[in-house]
């Protein structure tokens, strides 16, 4: 099957949330800068969220530029990763609103598992494109995939220790990813 489709599909979904979550940033009724104090947690929540899709969105743009077509469960996979991000406008605003154990680990845990998902799909493009395709010289072993992973398992329950250190780590695996992967391009351009 074409993996035009399902581009196009994943691009308006990610971009659908990216316009869910801003609509969620109220504009404050007083026009004075003292009223955007007690937004500041809403918006470096939105910050942080909207940065987290920019690196899936980036991130995705670049397997695809690699994968040559897609299956059925490359399709599954896919759409197991949307649902996922799918939720990161709730559990934005709620964290956003509420920047306290509970909504900051329930973050964590949408992260956690959009990032399995995310690894699930890649595995799956591995899986039909074989071992001596560009796809899989450019992931490699997965390591940092693996390593964002592990600092979600360490953060989620940090949060009922503290709420900031888990936001710190979100903050670490975000800075991670923030610098655009050359593993794929690089084999592109081989």
């Amino acid at each position: 099957m074409s993996k035009g489709r399902l581009e196009a599909f994943s691009d308006g979904v990610i971009a659908i949330i990216i316009t869910i979550m801003v609509l969620e940033l109220r504009v404050p009724e007083d026009g004075t800068l003292s009223v955007l104090v007690p937004l500041l947690p809403k918006f470096l929540s939105y910050v942080l969220s909207f940065i987290f899709l920019g690196i899936y969105w980036n991130n995705h743009h670049h397997l695809w530029q690699a994968a040559k077509q897609v299956n059925g469960s490359i399709l599954w996979a896919n759409m197991h990763l949307l649902f996922w991000l799918s939720l990161i406008p709730f559990v934005t605003g709620w964290m956003g609103g509420h920047f306290s154990t509970i909504p900051v680990a329930f973050y964590g845990a949408v992260l956690w598992l959009s990032a399995m998902a995310y690894y699930i799909m890649v595995r799956a493009m591995l899986a039909h494109h074989g071992r001596d395709s560009v796809l899989t010289a450019a992931i490699g072993n997965g390591k940092k995939e693996r390593l964002s992973l592990f600092i979600y398992t360490a953060a989620i329950p940090l949060a009922f220790l503290s709420p900031w250190i888990s936001a710190g780590l979100y903050v670490v695996v975000a800075m991670m990813w923030l610098i655009p992967d050359q593993r794929i391009e690089s084999q592109l351009a081989k």
